[in-house]
């Protein structure tokens, strides 16, 4: 008889359940700028964001597992990333402990649920969200498909565009298209590219045994280094920019944010090394959350 407190553990794990705090909170942080934008405020509104962000996020988390399954049972080291990433230290799909068909279901439920709620903003609004919500799930199955034959970083460069319009779509529930939705896809997507080479990094023993393409098989330890730090400066770059629209609670988050990475970074290219891309991933995250923080507080107070 299988355990449900197994079950449980199976599912956290693949749903990476102790980030969830984040999701809601880098979706909100958009919907906060349209906010300040437009005028007014709905704490129904932020409730509804926030479990969009929920649902739509964990369901991306879902797809990738899914996706992935079978090139995730050629693992060679759990003890760096999977850790990391999942509290129990599982991999539930490919490990037996949850059925592909059932990841699948929860995929389409947390999906839908995300679409209803959407469906319930004012139109063009959930047009807007929909859309992204759809191309993003797109982009992250090209990602994990494209990956595994490429020569170029092709899958990378498209993927990690979801979870630069992740916020976006927050900012849509509200506000239009424009100049702030733009500029903040701008400021994310070069981090989102840097956290992406951290990440590769540190799983490239993984990587290279499932032959994924991932940017440290392609470019080797000191490419790898050097992509991260060259999509670092690019986002500092852009980050002045978005400071200027911000009040002075975010740009003091940003530029704690900033510091955070410039550390990673002097770290990352000292070691050039999965150890290293490993201590500084929490860095990285880190300053993602600041910035989520920073955006929400400098509205609210």
């Amino acid at each position: 008889m299988v355990s449900w407190k197994n079950v449980l553990k199976a599912y956290i794990d693949l749903t990476r359940a102790h980030f969830f705090f984040v999701w809601p909170l880098l979706f909100c942080s958009g919907l906060m700028l349209a906010f300040q934008d437009r005028g007014g405020f709905s704490w129904q509104l932020v409730i509804k964001a926030a479990l969009i962000g929920l649902m739509g996020f964990e369901a991306g988390l879902v797809l990738n597992d899914y996706v992935d399954r079978k090139k995730d049972r050629l693992d060679v080291e759990f003890n760096r990333l999977t850790k990391y990433w999942r509290p129990f230290g599982s991999r539930p799909i490919p490990s037996g402990q949850i059925d592909p068909k059932n990841a699948l279901v929860l995929f389409f439920l947390l999906a839908a649920l995300a679409a209803a709620l959407i469906l319930t903003l004012p139109y063009p609004n959930s047009l807007y969200v929909l859309v992204l919500m759809g191309y993003s799930y797109g982009a992250e199955y090209f990602y994990q498909v494209k990956k595994r034959d490429q020569r170029y970083p092709i899958a990378q460069l498209v993927g990690r565009t979801d979870l630069a319009l992740f916020p976006v779509a927050g900012y849509l529930c509200y506000g239009s298209p424009d100049s702030t939705a733009l500029l903040y896809f701008i400021f994310l997507y070069p981090w989102a590219l840097a956290h992406l080479g951290v990440n590769d990094l540190a799983d490239i023993a993984n990587d290279r045994a499932r032959k994924m393409n991932s940017i440290a098989v392609l470019y080797g330890l000191k490419g790898t280094a050097y992509w991260i730090s060259g999509f670092t400066i690019i986002h500092a770059l852009v980050a002045t920019q978005f400071m200027a629209i911000l009040g002075p609670i975010a740009s003091g988050g940003f530029m704690l944010a900033l510091l955070l990475l410039v550390c990673a970074n002097i770290l990352i290219l000292k070691g050039k090394s999965p150890e290293a891309a490993q201590k500084v991933l929490p860095l990285f995250h880190a300053s993602l959350l600041v910035y989520a923080l920073s955006i929400i507080t400098d509205y609210l107070f």
